[in-house]
């Protein structure tokens, strides 16, 4: 089924920032427009609480969990042109700072996954920003401390993630709702959103991640359908059966999970579970890859050639590759200085980098980027090791940064600036590697930023490559590219 949503990549003029408010109002909301469309377009940047309709103005008002979220929703769609079923919408922030009463123009409304059904002992789940994979084994963990867990279903819907989940009675699954309603399984993501089913009796048929019947082990695996899943985006992205979380590299097994440094907000334990690009990326563009990716690649290692070595380095390529995902290793070849060898995090980010990266300029001479022949790159003293480097990029809001992803481009974004910079500071410490036509410094969440818009993106590049990670008063800034078209 074709998503309902598409990002157009274009600059949005009539994206209004004005007063934040972690309301947001929405303009040209046809009638084929539904609440979940709209709970589509906002939810990989947080919890959407409420949706209003205002069908006689076609308009809606959408309230995301707090106003760090709705900002990153703003600001998002200043260059990616948000469109809902072929219309495109348009939003800016609402007057109103809470969705607490009825507009005269519409009745509040609940979403779907909130509507209130007669108690029962069939929970309807839906996993909101579900950055994670989430299998049978790990909704059983989470629900199981509440009552004896029979059933459990998982399924790819329009609204994300879902599962039902069949206790042994209705006082469990009524414990359970009013105890995790609103919940996050891991920290700051796949936050729980519980409602009644109204189904009596859950009917499975096979005992594997995705389906389980708990009372009858007997039940068999599903055979694998025919056909070399490797070759179909689809496939690749959400896996044999529609399953979103199939990682590169394996995911979590029945009761083989690892410990980690980490705690989930449930009283739980809390498990390291491989987060494969492919899935983040998936789950923040609702399955939709940038042009160019196929999701499908498994080689982690690039070779990249035609370099200039008296002016490139292991850190110099670090702050370029960077751009698109997590750096393992960098080996400069010794019997050919001008080629380099680039093990970045998995066949989605090196897919990335090849894609965004090919044929761009550095230094006056045209990049190769293809991928190795090798799997990986050995530790050897003349390996620079980066998979320790607090500089790496998708550890952390690895979703927002793959949102982020572009080809190299005439504008810097610059970040972790000193509270008291100037923007003459900004231009005096980049202008060496081109010619700033605009610079502008802003703050954002209460933090200094700035933009720095050069002539060419030749210029950009050189400037990011040789001052990603430069210190500018104690400060160790960061620089990377923005899809934006102007200061």
């Amino acid at each position: 089924m074709r998503h309902p949503i598409r990002h157009l990549q274009a600059p949005v003029a009539n994206v209004k920032m004005t007063e934040p408010s972690k309301v947001l109002h929405i303009r040209n909301v046809g009638p084929e427009i539904a609440e979940h469309d709209l709970l589509q377009l906002a939810q990989s940047f947080g919890v959407v609480q409420k949706v209003v309709m205002l069908r006689a103005k076609n308009q809606a008002l959408l309230q995301m969990q707090d106003i760090p979220s709705a900002i990153s929703v703003m600001q998002y769609y200043t260059t990616v042109q948000p469109s809902v079923r072929g219309r495109n919408v348009y939003m800016q922030f609402s007057s109103h700072q809470e969705l607490t009463t009825p507009d005269q123009n519409g009745q509040m409304r609940r979403l779907p996954a909130e509507q209130e059904l007669l108690p029962n002992r069939i929970l309807l789940i839906t996993i909101h920003n579900p950055l994670y994979p989430i299998t049978v084994d790990v909704l059983h963990q989470v629900f199981s401390p509440h009552g004896f867990v029979e059933k459990i279903v998982t399924f790819q819907k329009s609204a994300g993630l879902q599962a039902l989940l069949q206790f042994a009675s209705q006082l469990s699954a009524t414990q359970a709702r009013n105890t995790l309603q609103g919940r996050n399984i891991y920290d700051g993501c796949c936050t729980l959103d519980i409602q009644f089913s109204n189904l009596q009796e859950l009917q499975v048929n096979y005992n594997n991640e995705r389906t389980r019947d708990f009372t009858n082990a007997g039940l068999p695996s599903e055979q694998p359908r025919p056909g070399n899943p490797g070759n179909n985006i689809m496939s690749s992205l959400f896996g044999e059966g529609g399953n979103i979380y199939n990682m590169q590299g394996g995911g979590p097994r029945p009761g083989g999970y690892q410990q980690s440094g980490g705690h989930l907000p449930l009283g739980m334990n809390s498990y390291q579970v491989p987060l494969g690009g492919a899935s983040v990326a998936a789950a923040a563009f609702g399955g939709v890859l940038p042009p160019g990716i196929t999701g499908t690649n498994d080689r982690s290692t690039l070779l990249v050639s035609n370099l200039v070595p008296e002016k490139i380095d292991a850190d110099k390529l670090f702050n370029l590759f960077s751009n698109y995902g997590n750096i393992v290793r960098i080996k400069i070849l010794h019997n050919k200085p001008d080629h380099a060898l680039i093990q970045m995090g998995d066949g989605f980010q090196a897919e990335l980098a090849f894609n965004y990266l090919k044929g761009v300029t550095l230094f006056g001479k045209r990049m190769d980027v293809n991928f190795s022949k090798h799997a990986q790159i050995n530790p050897s003293p003349d390996t620079a090791d980066f998979s320790s480097s607090p500089l790496n990029r998708f550890n952390r809001n690895a979703a927002k940064n793959y949102r982020y992803c572009c080809a190299p481009t005439k504008m810097i974004h610059v970040s972790s600036l000193p509270a008291d910079i100037a923007v003459d500071e900004i231009r005096d410490h980049l202008s060496e590697h081109g010619t700033v036509v605009n610079a502008k410094v802003f703050e954002s969440n209460g933090k200094k930023q700035a933009l720095v818009h050069f002539e060419s993106e030749e210029q950009a590049t050189e400037a990011l490559v040789c001052k990603h990670a430069s210190q500018v008063q104690n400060n160790t800034i960061r620089l990377a590219f923005s899809k934006l078209a102007s200061v």
